[in-house]
Formats: C-alpha cells, structure tokens, sequence
C-alpha cells in the first residue's frame, strides 16, 4: 500500500513538475518574420503565467530605459557551445544564433479593467519564478532582437487581449492606455509600439553602417544582482557560470552604472546613469544624433560635449528659446530638461518610445543641473 502511494504521489510530482516544461525548444530562426511569438519559444503562456524555456536567462539594467512606466522582462538565449565575449566599454560580442527578448507589462489595477493599468515602479508582485504572473499583469508587447548572419534583426510583437500569444505587427500599433497611480489619479494615453524601422533606428549605434544591435547588455548596466529562481547572484558572473559570457572580471573590477532610484548614489551618478540608458545610444559620436554635438553616455566629460553651456546646433520649437542645452544651477533656461518635460512631437526628447513625460526622471535631471555651479554667458 506504501508503495503504491508513494508511486502514485512521485507520479503526480512529475506531472506537476512537466507543467511548464512542455515547450518545444527555442527556435532560432535564421530568417524571415515569424507571424506569432510563440513560434521562438523563447517565452510562452502556460496555465496562467508567461514562462522562460529552457536556457532563457533573466536580466534587468542598474537604470534601465523609460517607457510609459511600462515594466519590462528581458531575457537572453544562445545555442549550445557558445558564448558572448565580454567588452569593458560596448555591447557585448554575441554569438550568431542569440536571441534577446524584452516584454513590456503593466501590473493590473484593482479595478480589473482591461485599459487601465498601474502606475508604479514596484515589482514585487509581478513575478512567478523567473517569469510573470498574468493574474497579476497585463503583458502589451515583446520586442524580438535575433542575431543572423546578416547581422540583428528587430522583430516587434503585440499581445492579443486573450493575453495567450503576441502577433507580429511589423508596422508597430498604438494601444490606449490609461495610468493608475495609487491615489486613483488616471493619465489617458496611447502606448505606441515602434514598427521594424523606428526598432532599427534605436538600435543602430553605428549611423553611417546602420547596423543595428543591442542597447541594454553592456557591463555597466548589468553589473548588479538578480534574483534569479536559484537565489540572489550577480549578473555577469551569472552569464560566466552557465557558458553565456567569457572573460568578464569580477563584479568588483567590471564597471557599474548607478540605479537612477538610488538615492546612496551621488545625485551625479544617478543623473549620468539615467542620461546614458535613455539618450546616450543615440548621443553618441557614431550615433543618431551625432550631428548635435551632444554626447550623453557615461563616458563623456562634464564639459561642452555634455550640453553645459553649449548652443543647440538647430533653433527652432526644440529649444524652447533657451540658449544653451544646460544652463550651470539653472534647470528653467536649460534646453535638456525642456525637452524632457514635453510630449509634443518636435519638442520632446526622447523622439520615440514614450508617449508620456517621466515625472521622476525629470526631477532627477533637473535636480542636477540645479546642484551645478557656474553660468553662461551668451556670445552675440
């Protein structure tokens, strides 16, 4: 009877345990448009929860880039036998065949309605595992970056209201949305989806190759802990222990970008952290924005080249009749912050990938510039 009941209950475990391992494996697709998310199975939905397959690994950013307070699960995939090769300063060298997947969520409101969705940066309860608890989320888009060997291809995905698959939407879509914070005060918006050319025109840090690649995994980004199923490790050393990533130092030797939220960090570096993940991959000497002269990534020096008291290279609605891109202790006359605090079309910055303004992020930036000395003097 023992016997019987305790092959009865291995049984039952086992059952239980193949619940969301009945995914085919990933599917690297060499070419061409997959018309449906699940045709990667890289994530799937699987009794109520969207699931990483097997060898999809989890990661976050130290400050990662604003959408709309949209909250984000990015993962990376490789064939077996291969791995990234480590760079100190730029993305890192991936393998052909890696596939880089972000899904882009809200939690739910109360409420339960369908369009409304919360404003809040807290993610405790979003997770199941290392993926995602759809009573807990409303999942909108999952932005495929697939490296062939013609090099990366940006492939943009929707999730169907049923929440149980994306479609391709190679042409981007605009969904309306409406902000929930926890007071109950709403933001109508509309989330707008990139179609494959505005994917390519972020990506590509290269302005004259127009090669595309990705933004997010470079060592002073992932330079931080995740909680991971198996526990609490730091990133890059998690890459380097199941064969993803060779030659990245010790965690203490490898560069690290701020938490923008961090309020141990120096004001400096939070607002140097926030500038480089959301404008310094096109503020760049290679860049989209090269013809600017304005450099935001981490690696610049806090002079000129930064905005401090230099001229717009182009007048027009996008300075706001302000003079120079950053005004020493003066946040009001500075062009950047402008730009930042406008949803306009013409006016605001980043161009593409918010519809809405991050309150948050331009206090931080305004912050800064306030806590800087000196002036400028203007040349007639």
């Amino acid at each position: 009877m023992k016997s019987c009941f305790c092959f009865l209950l291995s049984s039952m475990l086992l059952l239980l345990a193949g619940c969301h391992r009945d995914l085919d494996p990933v599917a690297f697709q060499p070419d061409g448009r997959p018309s449906r998310l699940s045709d990667w199975h890289v994530v799937e939905v699987r009794d109520g929860k969207l699931v990483l397959n097997h060898g999809v690994v989890p990661y976050d950013l130290n400050t990662p880039l604003f959408t709309d307070y949209a909250h984000k699960l990015r993962t990376i995939w490789m064939p077996s036998g291969v791995s990234a090769k480590y760079d100190p300063n730029d993305t890192f060298d991936f393998p052909v065949g890696t596939i880089i997947s972000k899904t882009f969520y809200y939690p739910k409101t109360p409420d339960g309605k369908f369009s409304d969705v919360a404003r809040t940066y807290d993610t405790a309860h979003d997770f199941a595992g290392e993926g995602l608890d759809l009573d807990k989320v409303h999942l909108i888009e999952t932005r495929i970056l697939v490296h062939r060997e013609s090099g990366w291809a940006a492939i943009p995905y929707v999730w169907k209201d049923d929440q149980r698959d994306a479609e391709l939407a190679r042409t981007g879509a605009v969904i309306p949305l409406t902000l929930v914070d926890a007071s109950d005060a709403r933001e109508d918006f509309n989330y707008v989806v990139p179609d494959e050319s505005q994917c390519s025109s972020c990506h590509a840090q290269d302005w004259v190759t127009r090669k595309i690649h990705p933004i997010g995994p470079k060592a002073r980004h992932l330079n931080r802990d995740y909680h991971y199923a198996g526990g609490d490790e730091d990133q890059l050393a998690h890459l380097m222990r199941v064969g993803y990533l060779t030659g990245a130092p010790a965690a203490g030797q490898a560069p690290r970008n701020a938490n923008w939220m961090d309020t141990r960090a120096s004001l400096d570096a939070r607002a140097r952290a926030y500038l480089d993940i959301n404008c310094g991959h096109c503020h760049n000497p290679k860049g989209a924005a090269n013809t600017t002269a304005l450099t935001l990534d981490v690696s610049v020096a806090e002079d000129r080249h930064l905005g401090i008291c230099k001229p717009p290279v182009a007048a027009g609605r996008g300075t706001g009749d302000h003079l120079f891109d950053i005004v020493p202790g003066s946040p009001g006359d500075s062009i950047l912050p402008y730009r930042m605090e406008s949803a306009e079309p013409g006016v605001m910055m980043p161009e593409l990938g918010r519809s809405t303004v991050h309150r948050e992020g331009v206090a931080l930036i305004k912050a800064w510039i306030a806590a800087q000395s000196g002036g400028c003097v203007a040349i007639h």
